[in-house]
């Protein structure tokens, strides 16, 4: 249908104005700050991905948080034992922890853990969200009593290998899942158990040790009282807390507050009648008081040489058997100490008995107290060994194919000058004539002889460097001894130990073989040998020079220098020693069982000024009073200094009477054993011509027998060396005679050999070991 009305015409192009139609939709656009502003919408739906990213993320890395399964070292670390030689302890070494059943654990102190440290633990899942928001308020506050660690937490964190102590948010959220994870795993009794066996309480690791720690011997986890289970509970936030610290007072006082709150029924009553425990007060370095320090600290010495750390031996739970005998220990500290009553703190004397047999140190004595002068005298102090040095020269002189019967210098050394002499030359303290046979040479510790023997020796000096080098001294020190003293080494310049010595002596009683002192017998773990006992021995001289060396130094105790200082009727051999101006005094000797060595010397405590002041436990003192202390001086700058000085005695006064002291206490009960016989070994080489013996009417003496002894001093001593005169009392003019020995020109110098070629010498071990060095 078409309509006849005009059409419609547009107002937009007509240009015509139109009225105004319906209003349309309001604009949504915003103008100035809103329009930065996001809507509702949008803002919740960020959250809503956010979040779900979030814990996403979060059980990702939950996911991926594996449940540690190896306990870190500290954590199962057990304290090492240590044992004298018959099993008996001799001390404890390292923090105690002992291992231990729940059952075992009283619930007193399973109770207060809880209700101190974590009072939700049996009905969280390893995390407190209320406990971190408590922290984070009491420390904000200074009300600090909880931490915000569960214990579930805090055993992962102590017990298992991976979770470090470093503050930072990662650990922590590791530390989170690790517990969330071990609460689903693990009991709440299998955590708590774990804990309780871990933790440290100051004293111990573990409540088991910490109970016996605290509380004495006879108290075991199991019967612990409310009391002690709180005090043991109350350690746990600061082991570092004294027995009975304020700070542990008040925290203990608390943690029975919180068991009486949590569980009424049991505890209710406990805070108006529970009385702070009586505890231990000892101090853990008590186990290093008197001599067990000194035993202590020489077996951590040996095992640290071996790869056996002080720190490893501490925590790894190891059994250590030592070589010492208890009561020799107490015999050495007898034996010392009752020569030296009289004497003054500047005295020093040091012991040390080994078996000859496998170089074992069986006694000692370092000092009276180790928490007092922890400087061990045996095995510190390196003194010039004088006199007692002589023997090793012996040993190279019969080792090189010469005999007891050689004839040596008894005034002057041969040749006259003799490397390393001071003015006036190589000196005896007394006359002996011109010749002396080696045994009294040895018996009357003859200087003169002791330097020509070595001069004579096929290499000299480096004959007897190299025997005592193989007898256990340190390289080092011979060296340099022989180097700044040449023929001084002979009769003792070098710097040794009391212990060296009676471990080097032991080539002379254990037949010419020598073991390397030592401590340690063995160590166990779990019951299997770890480290055994290092005992190898070394040959060093031949047994027959170990047979005559003996000979000779067994007449020192009948007629030499110790004379009358022997065991009775008990073999015994030995050598004195005296340093010039009597610095150091010495005696060495053995049986077939013991080696003994002795010395001593003297330290004054001397000021700048030069005033003498009296030590303090034998050491000099660094401030002048004690117990004031001094803005001047200290240990950079001491108030004294220690200065050598004369003893006022001989090797065969205090130093002999201790020996003799010691040795007949450590033999007492034990079966007589004798010296090998005499071998009689070389040939005589003959430094200076033999003596001709002096006629005697026997009509003057009717109780002499016809012998004749050329070298009779007055001392009575009888024939020391065959050849002696027969029964027949006759007395041959030796000059009728062809002895074989050649004569001596003007000077003194033989003009050939001794009495016959000697054998080729025999050959002289050259082992090294260790020691520590002392400049001289």
């Amino acid at each position: 249908m078409v309509s006849d009305a005009p059409p419609r015409r547009s107002r937009r192009s007509s240009g015509q104005d139109e009225p105004p139609g319906p209003p349309g939709p309001p604009d949504k656009r915003r103008s100035g700050w809103r329009r930065f502003v996001p809507s509702w919408k949008i803002v919740v739906a960020s959250v809503v991905v956010l979040a779900a990213g979030i814990f996403g993320m979060i059980m990702v890395a939950y996911n991926l948080t594996p449940v540690p399964k190896a306990p870190q070292a500290s954590a199962v670390a057990q304290q090492s034992t240590l044992y004298y030689r018959n099993g008996k302890v001799l001390a404890k070494l390292g923090v105690p922890r002992q291992t231990i059943e729940f059952k075992d654990m009283a619930d007193t102190v399973k109770d207060a853990t809880v209700a101190i440290e974590n009072k939700t633990f049996y009905d969280d899942s390893g995390v407190s969200l209320s406990g971190m928001a408590r922290s984070v308020w009491m420390t904000a506050t200074g009300q600090q009593l909880q931490g915000a660690s569960t214990i579930t937490q805090q055993m992962a964190r102590g017990y298992y290998d991976g979770l470090s102590q470093e503050v930072s948010v990662k650990r922590k959220l590791k530390e989170i899942f690790v517990a969330v994870k071990l609460n689903q795993e693990l009991s709440k009794e299998d955590i708590l158990a774990r804990y309780l066996n871990t933790v440290n309480f100051g004293l111990a690791y573990g409540v088991e040790a910490a109970s016996q720690a605290y509380f004495g011997k006879s108290v075991h986890a199991k019967n612990l009282t409310p009391e002690q289970g709180a005090y043991l509970a109350a350690r746990i936030q600061r082991p570092s807390w004294g027995p009975d610290d304020p700070g542990l007072r008040e925290r203990w006082s608390t943690t029975i507050k919180y068991m009486a709150e949590q569980w009424p029924q049991k505890y209710g009553g406990l805070p108006a009648k529970a009385k702070f425990p009586k505890v231990y007060k000892g101090d853990p370095k008590e186990v290093y008081a008197g001599l067990r320090g000194y035993m202590i600290t020489q077996v951590l010495e040996e095992l640290k040489q071996r790869k056996l750390t002080p720190d490893m031996v501490r925590s790894g739970g190891y059994q250590i058997t030592s070589t010492f005998d208890e009561n020799l220990m107490k015999a050495a500290k007898t034996a010392v100490e009752a020569t030296t009553a009289n004497m003054s703190k500047e005295y020093h004397a040091g012991l040390a008995a080994v078996d000859p047999r496998n170089g074992r140190v069986l006694a000692f004595y370092g000092g009276s107290n180790f928490l007092n002068d922890p400087f061990n005298e045996p095995f510190d102090a390196q003194k010039q060994a004088a006199s007692a040095f002589k023997p090793y020269v012996l040993a190279a002189w019969l080792q090189a194919g010469y005999s007891l019967k050689s004839y040596v210098p008894g005034n002057q050394t041969v040749p006259k000058v003799i490397p390393g002499e001071q003015k006036g030359g190589f000196r005896n303290s007394h006359n002996v004539g011109q010749a002396v046979d080696v045994v009294k040479a040895t018996a009357q510790s003859v200087n003169t002889a002791y330097v020509s023997m070595a001069f004579k020796l096929p290499r000299q000096l480096d004959d007897v460097k190299e025997l005592v080098e193989s007898a256990g001294f340190n390289q080092g020190r011979m060296d340099q001894d022989v180097k700044e003293h040449q023929f001084q080494f002979a009769i003792g310049s070098a710097l040794v130990t009391p212990v060296e010595q009676a471990a080097g002596y032991s080539i002379f009683a254990n037949g010419g073989k020598y073991t390397k002192y030592h401590v340690v017998q063995d160590v166990k773990l779990n019951g299997q040998v770890v480290y055994p006992e290092q005992r190898t021995s070394t040959r060093v001289i031949d047994p027959d020079v170990a047979a005559d060396a003996t000979v000779a130094m067994q007449e020192v105790l009948r007629s030499g220098t110790a004379a009358g200082q022997g065991l009775g009727n008990r073999p015994a051999a030995g050598k004195t020693g005296t340093n010039n101006n009597e610095k150091e005094a010495w005696f060495v000797g053995y049986t077939p069982q013991i080696s003994t060595a002795v010395g001593f010397y003297r330290e004054k405590c001397v000021t700048k000024t030069g005033k003498t002041v009296q030590p303090r436990h034998s050491n000099c003192p660094d401030t002048p009073n004690e117990k004031k202390p001094s803005k001047k001086y200290g240990p950079n700058n001491p108030y004294t200094r220690a200065v050598e000085a004369p003893l006022g005695f001989e090797g065969a006064g205090p130093p002999t009477a201790t020996w003799r002291r010691f040795m007949l206490a450590a033999h007492e009960g034990k079966q007589i054993e004798q010296f090998p016989q005499k071998a009689d070994i070389g040939l005589p080489e003959n430094i200076v011509p033999r003596p001709v013996p002096t006629p005697t009417p026997t009509a003057t003496n009717p109780f002499d027998d016809g012998s004749d002894n050329p070298f009779d001093d007055g001392n009575q001593q009888n024939c020391l060396v065959a050849p002696c005169n027969d029964d027949s009392g006759d007395v041959t003019d030796d000059s009728q005679q062809d002895t074989g020995i050649p004569e001596a020109d003007d000077h003194g110098i033989l003009s050939g050999g001794g009495g016959g070629k000697a054998p080729d010498s025999r050959p002289i071990g050259t082992s090294q070991t260790n020691a520590r060095h002392e400049e001289w």
